[in-house]
């Protein structure tokens, strides 16, 4: 197939593309799946940040990266992840076979969006640090499940895949960024500094599979729940209850894929009062039922 031939960017001949997102309209995100080979790569300057996660490892290899004032090594173990800011060039050497890592590339618009968003200094895309063999269960998940998506699209695929790119840009600016170059640079009339906005977040991650009030949330950001469903809305695009609504989604189109929860525990963690109510919410979002998400992600 086409999005099997062409990769997005060029490799030494050493690596071989096995999969790649290449012909199924993903605006928001590329993504390879490659085996690595022995070899010294020239050097390269990413236009992309990259994020390379590691599925099927080597702990007999060894991974050099050397650049702009850096040389850094790390194994390459399952589940060990790498990453690049764009523009800062570097050079890359492998010692031996690596069977399977995944590359994730966000262009720089991505993180370009957030920026605007939550009032950024310029180029965060060139502020998240250089890592070798760290590990991030946030960015593992959300990388397997595109995986997923790339082995086996479904109607559902463009809609995840947004919100999923989305999430990773939010996690490295969060977590993987320089000291304080990715700090809002002023507290927006419009929205929620970032100090009150990642406590309610945090809650939200926390607590999603119980009842989430609107006063609860505005309590946490000590403004009234007619100000804070502004602030929030101002900065994140959507409404406190949409956000929610959109990360239950997001959590039980995982459980679906796992296949280890019936469809009632599934609907219970989303906070839907019965199975029923949750395949029509489903069926909305997806047009597809639970069952049929399912049936396909196996």
């Amino acid at each position: 197939m086409e999005q099997r031939a062409r990769g997005v960017r060029k490799f030494h001949p050493a690596s071989a593309l096995l999969a790649s997102s290449v012909g199924l309209g993903w605006p928001t995100i590329s993504v390879e799946l490659r085996s690595h080979g022995i070899c010294e790569a020239p050097p390269i300057v990413p236009q992309h940040v990259e994020i390379c996660l590691v599925v099927a490892g080597n702990n007999d290899s060894l991974v050099r990266r050397t650049g702009a004032g850096f040389c850094q090594e790390a194994m390459p173990k399952t589940g060990a992840i790498w990453l690049s800011p764009a523009g800062v060039g570097k050079e890359i050497g492998i010692t031996a076979p690596i069977p399977e890592t995944l590359h994730l590339y966000l262009p720089t618009t991505l993180l370009d969006r957030l920026r605007d968003d939550f009032n950024l200094p310029s180029s965060p895309a060139h502020s998240i640090r250089h890592a070798v063999g760290i590990s991030d269960d946030v960015i593992d998940h959300i990388g397997r499940s595109l995986l997923a998506e790339l082995s086996d699209e479904t109607a559902a695929s463009r809609m995840y895949v947004e919100a999923a790119s989305l999430t990773l840009a939010a996690r490295l600016l969060h977590k993987h960024c320089d000291s304080g170059a990715c700090a809002p640079t002023d507290t927006s009339a419009h929205g929620l500094d970032r100090v009150r906005l990642r406590r309610v977040l945090d809650y939200i991650a926390a607590n999603i599979r119980d009842d989430i009030t609107l006063t609860d949330l505005a309590g946490i950001a000590g403004y009234s729940p007619f100000h804070f469903a502004r602030k929030f809305t101002g900065a994140m695009g959507v409404s406190p209850h949409r956000y929610i609504s959109r990360i239950r989604l997001e959590n039980a189109m995982a459980e679906l894929a796992a296949g280890q929860l019936p469809l009632a525990a599934i609907a219970l963690n989303a906070q839907f009062s019965s199975q029923a109510s949750f395949t029509r919410a489903f069926h909305r979002a997806t047009r597809m039922t639970p069952k049929e998400y399912r049936r396909r992600r196996r």
